[in-house]
């Protein structure tokens, strides 16, 4: 309890130093803003970093080609595409783009799994068709990632031989975009 006693005045005079030095500061500095008409909007502008321009499409979501120039097809490796192209944000769209089936080429799909488990093990039967043979054709299939959880994509054809063999499978967690510019 004498702690707590000798303790009180202490605070009270530090609060007392620090306010008036803020208030002293406050005065002799004639660009800092007075409490009474303070501008938020362009406090960034005058007090902000101005070696650093913010970029605005930095902040964007963005359209993300899978698989990149090699869009979606048999053989390649998703998985270490996505960890090369990691971070995925919230809002960002995944295109899956893929040739029409025809005598040359394999007709593709776009699965979504529900756990890990099923992706991993290619359980066609546990997931969801997003994209069917044709749907990548052209533009591409768009998927948005608007919920921040972890995605398993696969491709479903022959009953998950594509996934299993053709290493046309990937997951990734999309992540909270930062409200704050990336500086140099």
């Amino acid at each position: 309890m004498a702690i707590m006693t000798n303790f009180v005045p202490f605070l009270t005079l530090f609060v007392i130093i620090v306010t008036s030095s803020m208030f002293t500061v406050t005065m002799a500095n004639k660009d800092w803003p007075s409490f009474g008409n303070f501008n938020y909007t362009d406090w960034w502008s005058r007090f902000g970093n101005h070696h650093h321009q913010i970029n605005k499409t930095e902040q964007q979501p963005k359209n993300i080609i899978v698989g990149d120039s090699q869009n979606w097809h048999f053989g390649y490796n998703y998985s270490d595409w996505a960890l090369k192209n990691d971070p995925f944000y919230l809002n960002d769209t995944l295109v899956f783009k893929y040739d029409a089936p025809n005598a040359t080429s394999f007709p593709h799909s776009v699965y979504m799994f529900p756990t890990w488990k099923s992706f991993k093990n290619c359980d066609v039967k546990r997931a969801k068709m997003l994209a069917n043979h044709t749907q990548g054709v052209g533009e591409g299939f768009k998927f948005v990632l608007n919920k921040w959880k972890p995605y398993y994509f696969a491709c479903g054809e022959k009953n998950g031989l594509h996934c299993n063999v053709g290493q046309m499978k990937f997951t990734i967690m999309p992540m909270l975009r930062p409200l704050w510019p990336s500086w140099p």
